[in-house]
């Protein structure tokens, strides 16, 4: 029976084509970093619990010679006290300190600060809507359920809803971010790697939900600049 889930489980994994720990901007590449760090984190007190474990296990197994022998009672180790009550926080700062100044860093660039874009950043109108995405660039060009962007360019995008609230997201670009009725939210990132990447809604919006997709295509500066001149 064990087998039998575990298969079915494999071959649902099997399934997904989107990818979060395969970055290609630069908002992608902390979320990434951070999910590497929390994961060696964890890997590394399993470790050191299991090696407690097994150490244990084997220093007090039940024998011929000790079997009716209760042990002395030992007294406490000050050492052993301090490095177990400290190694917890030392742990959890390493952890917070990158999550708190990653955190910092996005919610800067989300957040709807009103201000204009810096520099020569590409800004693009978005509109989601039961059950698709529309995008509108500067020079009026829109498309639906497609998006392309230059590589290597700042890109901003202002994002609401014509109904529901949905979550703008494309795993390989950037993390999730709420699109909501009658506000408009901001996320930028700058795309690193040309490519063909999936994005979708993430936030659960009605019947056709899953169907709510699009393709999001990072391209040279040239291709991009002729895609706008095309209507």
């Amino acid at each position: 029976m064990k087998k039998t889930g575990l298969f079915f489980m494999l071959l649902l994994l099997s399934g997904c084509n989107m990818r979060v720990l395969n970055p290609a901007s630069d908002t992608a590449e902390k979320l990434t970093d951070l999910i590497y760090l929390s994961f060696g984190l964890m890997m590394l007190v399993f470790v050191i619990v299991m090696i407690l474990f097994v150490h244990f296990l084997r220093k007090f197994r039940e024998t011929k010679e000790t079997q009716n022998v209760i042990p002395d009672d030992e007294s406490e180790n000050k050492w052993l006290e301090l490095t177990w009550t400290v190694l917890p926080f030392v742990l959890l700062a390493v952890l917070a300190v990158p999550t708190v100044k990653a955190t910092y860093d996005l919610t800067s660039q989300v957040s709807g600060s009103g201000e204009e874009p810096q520099g020569e950043a590409i800004v693009v109108e978005v509109v989601g809507q039961q059950f698709n995405w529309r995008f509108t660039y500067d020079n009026g060009r829109t498309s639906v359920d497609e998006l392309v962007l230059p590589v290597g360019r700042e890109v901003e995008f202002h994002l609401t809803s014509n109904d529901v609230i949905h979550s703008f997201w494309v795993p390989n670009l950037a993390g999730k971010i709420d699109v909501i009725p009658g506000e408009e939210t901001r996320l930028s990132f700058q795309p690193s790697d040309t490519g063909t990447f999936q994005g979708k809604c993430a936030e659960f919006c009605g019947a056709e939900h899953t169907l709510m997709r699009f393709e999001t295509r990072v391209v040279s500066e040239a291709e991009f600049k002729q895609w706008l001149r095309e209507q």
